[in-house]
């Protein structure tokens, strides 16, 4: 029988794309890593998708590409659960971008050992640049507080890297100037520049052009001018300071950046402007974020507009169209009201799940009840959660319950104490203030 298959995911790079099924398969097609007959490495094109078979058992979660090399997340088991994901690389390796210790270039899949199943970290995001690659992590010990990380490898000619020099590594290393305590959301990587944001909305860039990414024609001088071997923090012109309200995703070109901000209602952009990329209408180039002109005045938005001329200038009621107006303008309002009511609650599902399981939610793990149904038993369901948790996720559980209760019976002994001692003053009070006979 055959069997329609829906498409995930998708990511291009260089002269090669991917695409992840629903079935968590990999398949790609371009200029791809292949092996030649004598077992040699090759670059060779298709032009047709390809199904990366060395991960039939597992779930290909992420995909990343850059110029002619691949990263991917993938379940550890056969399915994916959120979280317990593993990071491959293969492809073209003169600059040490897959992170395997070498140059080597690899035809096939590699385990990078620093994430793989025995690390004390979990992949959660990852990107590549022409040579270069970096990764998200989350601690997986419940010893510490919350922590991301943010690793990169490659070519560092630049700074890409963030690591203070211009050296490549060919192993995984922390890019140890971005602050300790932040959760990071998002990262991309441009040809030679990164950028990684912050729940809180911070923005960070570093590599070529002060992190602006390729722009020779950028006008830096002084102590500004060059790369930017460490981590730089974007100033936000919205607050006047260093943080851009309800962040969502950054995104690199080859010499811009674009971030997606505003709980997904605005968009920022930096780098070279050529070919309008930066979305102000303009071509200029632009060092420091602009607002990007969002919505679009597009051919639905005409539209609404020559409907409601046409309903002008045809004799319509001027009080129906006023009365039209004020109800559109109160739906948008609303919408865009449960809109970020919605993205709250996403964010604070996400928060706590990742502090529970340290790990990020992922839509594929909720009960089917809650999908399908408006009614939810959350007894029945967290007895479903157990039955189907493995060891290491049910140790999870029982170290934050722990965590948990003792944090509850220490706020309790402390307001018990508190009152005792209100209590004493008190009496020592009106002791004082009774009249001695």
């Amino acid at each position: 029988m055959y069997v329609l298959l829906q498409l995930s995911s998708v990511k291009a790079g260089g002269m090669m794309s991917f695409a992840i099924d629903t079935l968590g398969a990999l398949w790609m097609w371009g200029n791809c890593p292949q092996q030649t007959d004598a077992g040699e490495f090759c670059i060779a094109a298709s032009s047709v998708p390809l199904p990366v078979w060395d991960f039939h058992g597992h779930t290909v979660v992420k995909v990343a590409c850059g110029n002619e090399h691949v990263v991917a997340a993938v379940s550890t088991g056969e399915t994916y659960t959120g979280g317990d994901l593993v990071c491959y690389a293969w492809g073209k390796n003169n600059h040490g971008q897959l992170g395997l210790g070498d140059k080597e270039s690899r035809s096939h899949p590699v385990l990078i050992s620093s994430f793989s199943e025995e690390s004390s970290w979990e992949v959660y995001e990852i990107a590549c640049g022409a040579w270069h690659t970096a990764v998200l992590t989350n601690k997986k010990s419940f010893d510490v507080d919350l922590e991301s990380r943010c690793w990169t490898f490659g070519l560092g000619d630049n700074g890409q890297l963030g690591h203070g020099t211009t050296a490549s590594k060919c192993s995984p290393q922390p890019v140890d100037g971005l602050p300790t305590g932040t959760f990071l959301i998002s990262l991309d990587c441009g040809l030679f520049h990164t950028t990684v944001v912050s729940s809180d909305g911070e923005v960070w860039c570093w590599g070529m052009e002060r992190g602006l990414g390729l722009c020779p024609e950028a006008s830096f001088s002084g102590v500004d001018a060059g790369d930017a071997l460490h981590p730089i923090r974007v100033q936000s012109p919205e607050t006047n300071g260093f943080k851009f309200m309800g962040p969502v995703q950054v995104a690199c070109g080859a010499a811009h950046t674009v971030l997606v901000a505003g709980d997904g209602y605005r968009m920022w952009a930096w780098g070279r402007g050529r070919s309008g990329v930066l979305g102000r209408n303009q071509t200029a180039d632009s060092y420091t974020p602009c607002v990007v002109m969002w919505p679009p005045l597009d051919e639905n938005f005409q539209e609404i507009h020559e409907d409601r001329s046409q309903a002008s200038t045809s004799g319509v009621n001027d009080h129906t169209g006023t009365e039209l107006e004020q109800k559109l303008s109160a739906a948008s309002e609303e919408l865009q009201f449960l809109r970020s009511k919605l993205t709250l609650m996403e964010r604070y599902a996400n928060i706590l799940h990742i502090s529970i399981f340290r790990k990020p939610l992922d839509e594929r793990a909720l009960p089917r009840s809650l999908q399908e149904s408006a009614v939810f038993d959350i007894r029945k369901e967290f007895e479903n959660i157990l039955d189907t948790s493995d060891t290491d996720e049910l140790n999870r559980l029982e170290i934050f319950y722990r965590s948990m209760l003792s944090g509850v019976k220490d706020k309790l002994l402390k307001r018990r104490v508190h009152e005792m001692v209100q209590e004493c003053i008190v009496s020592l009070s009106a002791g004082r203030q009774t009249p001695r006979g």
